[in-house]
């Protein structure tokens, strides 16, 4: 049974969302002075490195890797981190760092109907409604722009961005379908499966990176140490103590936080319809999760 949320739980959630809010403001700054694929390629080092040593001191073993782990470790890696990292870094190129964030927030809605589809979670009505309202606020953040795809970028990097959000729903289902692992081991190992596959992505395209100013170098390693890092260990500490239903509730910080830091700290100039797609996704989340949400307010309210 669930622990009802503690004051360090709120906290702690309100923590995650602020973090991960503000991790397309720092990959647009990381941008700044390197490219993409090398943004993407420090952001898994470093937190594999930070969450490798965390092992050590916490005394955690490796899991046993038969052939049935290695092959959802490796698929994983590369869907949880690999993938999405280098999709995220490349569309925000050419997409505001605000559109990237309201684009993660379609990702429950994403994992509902692939769960519906692979696991034994079925669809409910209201969760279907849930998902339709959440489709057309993708559908109305991507706007006419998918349909000039040939004639510019940001098309693509739209695409780049809804396909990161696609990546990781896919990866959550495969690791609902995992071995049992202990999460900090299976974090960090998705985070050099992720640093492996990237490696030779990056020195093939954008070749061995040198130093850079030091605002977007400061932003890379504040990549991989606090959205990455730190923000893995408080996730799991956040739902072993309130539970996951408790952590859900960081999906509608997320996209709020990233339109704040792109509009005031990034001077990005939104489209109305950013908003109008906020607003559906965010609807569409409260339906869909509506009986988590209701059962964690009267056990507060208790």
């Amino acid at each position: 049974m669930t622990n009802q949320p503690t004051p360090a739980n709120w906290l702690s959630i309100a923590a995650l969302g602020l973090t991960w809010g503000g991790t397309f403001m720092v990959v647009a700054i990381a941008l700044e002075g390197y490219g993409p694929f090398t943004v993407a390629c420090a952001r898994t080092s470093l937190g594999a490195v930070a969450l490798l040593s965390l092992m050590v001191l916490m005394r955690r073993r490796l899991p046993g890797f038969t052939p049935r782990m290695v092959k959802y470790l490796i698929a994983i890696g590369v869907l949880n981190t690999a993938l999405p990292f280098a999709l995220l870094s490349w569309g925000q190129q050419f997409v505001p760092s605000a559109f990237a964030g309201i684009s993660m927030a379609a990702l429950p809605l994403f994992i509902l109907p692939l769960a519906h589809v692979f696991t034994d979670e079925k669809l409910t009505t209201r969760n279907a409604v849930g998902v339709v309202l959440g489709f057309i606020g993708a559908i109305v953040l991507i706007g006419p722009g998918v349909l000039r795809i040939g004639s510019g970028m940001e098309p693509l990097g739209q695409l780049a961005c809804i396909g990161a959000a696609l990546s990781y729903a896919v990866s959550s289902i495969m690791t609902r379908r995992c071995p049992p692992i202990d999460p900090i081991t299976m974090a960090a190992l998705l985070l050099s499966v992720g640093t492996i596959a990237l490696i030779p992505a990056m020195l093939l395209i954008e070749g061995v990176p040198t130093m850079g100013a030091t605002r977007p170098t400061i932003a890379i390693i504040v990549l991989g140490l606090v959205p990455t890092a730190f923000a893995a260990l408080i996730r799991v500490i956040t739902i072993r103590s309130a539970g996951a239903v408790f952590m859900t509730l960081v999906n509608y910080q997320v996209p709020l936080w990233s339109v704040l830091f792109g509009v005031w700290l990034l001077n990005e100039v939104l489209p109305l319809r950013f908003f109008a797609a906020l607003g559906l996704i965010l609807l569409g989340l409260a339906i869909s999760q509506w009986r988590g949400i209701r059962s964690l307010l009267f056990a507060r309210s208790v």
